[in-house]
């Protein structure tokens, strides 16, 4: 029997991935504000309204600085998943650095729920070569920060070499599990304008045009594969924006008209865990 799960989940960033990349003036601040004081609202009510429970990937940050907004989320129903501490990409990070945000972020999100994260999200999908041990050292059960496929988990490797003149050496599977993502399934390249003195982030695509390619990538999976996995990424300062709030609705009418069963991730991947179970 065929069986098409849809994730849906928000990086309730705020304002911290501004804050890390050194953009701390009234402007950039005020979007991540949005993000926390009117577009989680917004979001939340939908949600709500379709009784669809979520996942978000919450940094430390954000849950020191809105603990209301994030108490929301969780009353809400949702899984609350690990973003780091700041939004500072762990391949920016000494080893240290990388685990003492696990830790910090953990504990906030330990108060909130009564239980460390079981899921990962790397802020700006870069991992570092250390994250997968400290992931595993410290009780994650997925990560949702890699590209290798588009509807089937799978097991991440540890130990890959990989060098500019050597063929890649691969190292072995362990048993973290990996939610594969995708830009094309995400909301910030899409739609985010962004203006630096070193790079601009166009965005502000056509909301229907946006709306058809993920409904293609969804009515893709139903046609590929038995049983699968499509994982979207919004930003709550992103897809909270009045119109594409409308584009957000039409989507999950569209996705449940087309057979969708909604799932956190936490829940998918332990739906693929039993699917494959982890040989050592």
């Amino acid at each position: 029997m065929a069986r098409h799960l849809v994730c849906l989940t928000f990086d309730f960033d705020a304002m911290s991935g501004f804050i890390s990349r050194g953009m701390t003036s009234p402007t950039p601040i005020s979007r991540g504000e949005f993000g926390a004081n009117v577009g989680a609202q917004r979001i939340l009510a939908l949600l709500k309204k379709y009784r669809i429970r979520t996942s978000w990937y919450i940094p430390g940050h954000t849950l020191e600085t809105y603990p209301d907004q994030c108490r929301a989320v969780f009353d809400g129903g949702h899984e609350i998943g690990h973003h780091g501490w700041t939004h500072v990409p762990p391949a920016e990070m000494t080893r240290e650095e990388e685990e003492a945000g696990l830790v910090r972020a953990n504990e906030e999100i330990r108060k909130l729920t009564g239980r460390a994260a079981r899921g990962y999200r790397s802020p700006s999908w870069d991992l570092s070569p250390h994250s997968v041990e400290l992931l595993l050292k410290h009780g994650f059960t997925y990560d949702s920060s890699m590209m290798g496929d588009d509807y089937t988990p799978y097991r991440v490797r540890q130990g890959d070499i990989i060098t500019v003149d050597q063929p890649a050496k691969w190292g072995k599977p362990c048993r973290l599990i990996e939610m594969p993502i995708s830009w094309s399934l995400d909301d910030y390249p899409n739609f985010e304008f962004i203006r630096t003195r070193d790079w601009i982030l166009p965005g502000l695509r056509n909301y229907n045009a946006v709306l058809a390619n993920w409904v293609d990538d969804f009515s893709y999976m139903t046609k590929a594969v038995k049983w699968g996995v499509i994982t979207y990424t919004f930003h709550p300062f992103v897809i909270g924006r009045a119109g594409r709030m409308l584009l957000l609705e039409r989507l999950i009418r569209k996705l449940k008209d087309g057979g969708a069963v909604f799932t956190t991730l936490e829940e998918a991947a332990a739906e693929y865990a039993k699917r494959s179970p982890f040989k050592l």
